[in-house]
Formats: C-alpha cells, sequence, structure tokens
C-alpha cells in the first residue's frame, strides 16, 4: 500500500493542501472544526507529517544552510552541532556546505544557485567571507543570513573580538619575560578561512608592536588550523638555532601539534618553551594547555536564534550583532623564559 500524501488527506477532510499544512502544524487562521476534520481524515489515513509537505503552504524547506570552511576542524563541529540543536527545537535542520577541497588547501568550492535556490530558508556561515558572486547570488535569493566570525552586509554577527583574544594570548607571554615569540596560524592565500586568521594575526602584531618588539618574518608560520600542519610548522621552528622561547598558536589544535614537536626534540614546556593557544579546546585541559577560552556552543545558540529570528520563529530583538566575552585560562604550558 502507498504511503497517503497531503494531498490525500486534503481530499478526504474536503480542503485544500493548503489548509492542511496549516492546521497540521497548529498555525493560526484554521477554523477548529476544519481542524479537527483534518487531524481525523490524517489519522484514518495513518498520514505521517513531512518537513517537505508542510513547507507547501508556508514556501519553506525548514533548512537553514551551514556553510563553513572546514567540517573536521573542532571550533566548526562544535558551533555546527550547538546550531543543529536550537533549530532542531523549532522543528528545522541544518544542511552542511563544507567549502574545503581536500585535493587543493588553498582553494575551495563555490555556492551557485543549485546550492541554494528553494533548498534552505536562511543561512549560517561560520568564518567564510564570501566571494562576490556568492554574495550576490544570496542577496538576489533575499535569504535571511547571519554570520559566525565573519561579516556579511547589514546581517547580524556573532562572535568574538578576534584581534583582542590573540592580543590577551600575546599580552601574557610578554608579561612573563618573553621577547621571542613565534606565531602559527596564518591563513593560507585562496582559503575559505581568512577572517578569524587575519585578526588574530593582527591581534598578534599590535601586541608586540606595543611593547617594540619585533618578530622575524620566518617565526610567522601558515597553517590549516589542525594539529598535524602545526607539528610539522613547529618541527621546523624548534629545529632551527635561533628558535623562540614561546609560540601563539591561532586555536589549540594547532597549539597541541606544537606540543607535541617540542616533546618530540625534547624541548620542556614550559621550561624551554612556552606555548598559548585560542579555544579552550576539549584536549586543552588534559594537555594542560594554557589558552584564552571562548564559549562556542553559546556563538552557536545564538546564530541559531538570530536566523529564527528572521524567520519569525523568535523574537525579533535575537537579530543582532553579539560579542562574546573570552577568558586568559592558565596552565602548565606557560612559565617565564629562562636562559638556554
Amino acid at each position: 500500500m502507498n504511503q497517503p500524501t497531503i494531498a490525500d488527506v486534503a481530499r478526504a477532510a474536503g480542503v485544500s493542501v493548503a489548509t492542511v499544512s496549516r492546521a497540521l502544524r497548529g498555525l493560526d487562521k484554521v477554523h477548529p472544526e476544519t481542524r479537527e476534520r483534518v487531524l481525523a481524515a490524517a489519522s484514518e489515513l495513518d498520514y505521517i507529517t513531512s518537513p517537505t509537505a508542510s513547507g507547501l503552504a508556508s514556501g519553506r524547506t525548514r533548512l537553514v544552510g551551514v556553510i563553513t570552511p572546514y567540517m573536521a576542524r573542532w571550533f566548526f563541529v562544535e558551533v555546527i552541532s550547538a546550531i543543529e540543536k536550537a533549530l532542531r527545537q523549532q522543528d528545522h535542520h541544518v544542511l552542511v556546505m563544507d567549502l574545503e577541497r581536500s585535493e587543493a588547501p588553498s582553494s575551495r568550492h563555490s555556492l551557485d544557485q543549485r546550492t541554494l535556490f528553494k533548498r534552505v530558508d536562511g543561512v549560517v556561515a561560520i568564518n567564510v567571507d564570501m566571494l562576490d558572486t556568492e554574495a550576490e547570488l544570496v542577496r538576489q535569493l533575499a535569504l535571511p543570513v547571519v554570520t559566525v566570525g565573519s561579516r556579511f552586509d547589514t546581517a547580524p554577527r556573532i562572535g568574538i573580538d578576534d584581534v583582542g583574544t590573540a592580543t590577551l594570548a600575546a599580552d601574557h607571554l610578554i608579561d612573563l619575560g618573553h621577547r621571542r615569540i613565534a606565531y602559527i596560524g596564518k591563513h593560507f592565500p585562496g582559503s575559505a578561512h581568512t577572517r578569524t586568521p587575519s585578526e588574530r594575526l593582527a591581534g598578534f602584531r599590535a601586541s608586540l608592536g606595543a611593547r617594540s618588539i619585533s618578530v622575524p618574518d620566518e617565526w610567522i608560520f601558515e597553517s590549516e588550523w589542525r594539529a598535524r600542519d602545526a607539528f610539522a610548522s613547529a618541527l621546523s621552528l624548534l629545529r632551527a638555532e635561533d628558535r623562540p622561547t614561546a609560540i601563539l598558536a591561532a586555536s589549540d589544535e594547532m597549539a597541541i601539534g606544537a606540543l607535541a614537536a617540542a616533546r618530540e626534540l625534547g624541548i620542556r614546556v614550559p621550561d624551554d618553551l612556552s606555548i598559548v593557544g585560542i579555544d579552550d579546546h576539549e584536549l586543552a585541559e588534559p594537555f594542560g594547555l594554557t589558552t584564552v577560552r571562548q564559549n562556542v556552543v553559546d556563538q552557536g545558540v545564538a546564530a541559531a536564534e538570530a536566523l529564527l529570528a528572521q524567520l519569525g520563529l523568535a523574537d525579533p530583538a535575537l537579530a543582532v550583532d553579539r560579542s562574546f566575552p573570552v577568558e586568559l585560562v592558565l596552565r602548565r604550558s606557560t612559565a617565564a623564559p629562562t636562559d638556554r
């Protein structure tokens, strides 16, 4: 026996498909007697409401497109999970659009009309700066947009002060007495993930510049923001005779890679080398990593709320910029420098 459709329910109840959709979703402007007739018909036919059918009356898919430069990075996984859980409470779900091109890390996939048109009700862009063609497409489709970290027109922006966050981490190292400080986390040209790496590098430079501390260009490393790439960069940095006494990694995953490189070379942390990260990754505490903590889950929830607000499903006051505080967390990976 074929699965009954919303059209079957409409015929059985003697109403339109749009009325069935509104009645099953509990929306207003449906007469109580009509609603009862629709519910009775649906029950008799064993009809199961689907998101597609429910969207016929409203023109909505109940899907939110989440655009991300990476899928396999802790920050992005945590944010997407928080967004999905918050949207699920309003019977919405996520369609993840991963821009990472694994065969060429320095390039990325692009959004096109087939990706977005009639597939999603809105977009959350996580640390993605849209290309001009992508931005124009989103504007033409008139999709509600929320960004996490990056900026898009006047859309609500959720995030932290990345410049200030990196400045806080660098200030900590300088206050300990370090003057020979390297940085891991500069973005690769052409990658989808540019704004946050650029702003954190700017914060690092601002901190050192304010204390008249110079940093050699060769001590600033590009990285794919994961432990494996940072491990390779740190090995190269720490094998040199002229090496720093401290490393600021733009994420905890990269800081963990630097910790592993120091261990590989027999360099003691923090006796010979201090390392600080950013995020407060779930592994930061067991690794004893000093870091700048940000609340990633709260940012994801705020992004979902801002998107739902634009869809008329949450308080309109939530569709605004929100900047979350950060906190320096001291652990055992940083200390004052000693003579080598």
